[in-house]
């Protein structure tokens, strides 16, 4: 169903990929938006237990795009090393692919932005963390994406430096 990586000698080890999804801090979420159009949006993110979770409004242009249609991709890039005399940039980088939703169900919503807090505050009070979550509870919208497939790749030059 998902595309094999053509440069698989640049496939990165299951395990450095998940490293990059949980140390990113941003990524970019694509969406079909209006008229068909992809809809590419940067974003913060919490990758935990084998998901990605997104905070959003709970209406606008990424919304209607999730109702529309479930399928997403997500990627991160984490590293990006300009080396100018090869016109060239050191990367790595994840792509996932999977299926978005709204969440529902009100523990899992709470469940989710204390995850994310935690990832972006995790020396702040627990007290801090509810009061600031609950400011801005009411608007809030969380997002889940079910990972069907990922990807990690680096530059050829780094698998070169790995052998």
């Amino acid at each position: 169903m998902f595309r094999e990586m053509r440069r698989k000698r640049q496939l990165l080890p299951e395990n450095e990929t998940q490293q990059i999804l949980i140390h990113g801090t941003s990524g970019v979420l694509a969406l079909t938006g209006d008229e068909g159009y992809p809809y590419a949006v940067p974003i913060s993110y919490v990758y935990s237990d084998g998901k990605l979770y997104f905070h959003s409004a709970k209406s606008g242009h990424k919304i209607d795009a999730v109702k529309r249609n479930d399928r997403a991709s997500f990627c991160v890039i984490a590293q990006d090393n300009i080396v100018p005399e090869e016109y060239t940039t050191y990367f790595k980088s994840v792509i996932v692919f999977g299926k978005i939703r709204i969440i529902e169900d009100e523990s899992e919503k709470r469940s989710a932005i204390e995850k994310l807090a935690l990832k972006y505050y995790p020396n702040d009070s627990k007290e801090n963390r509810d009061k600031a979550i609950e400011r801005e509870y009411k608007p809030l919208c969380m997002l889940v994406m079910e990972i069907e497939h990922l990807t990690g790749k680096e530059a050829i030059e780094l698998t070169r430096e790995r052998k």
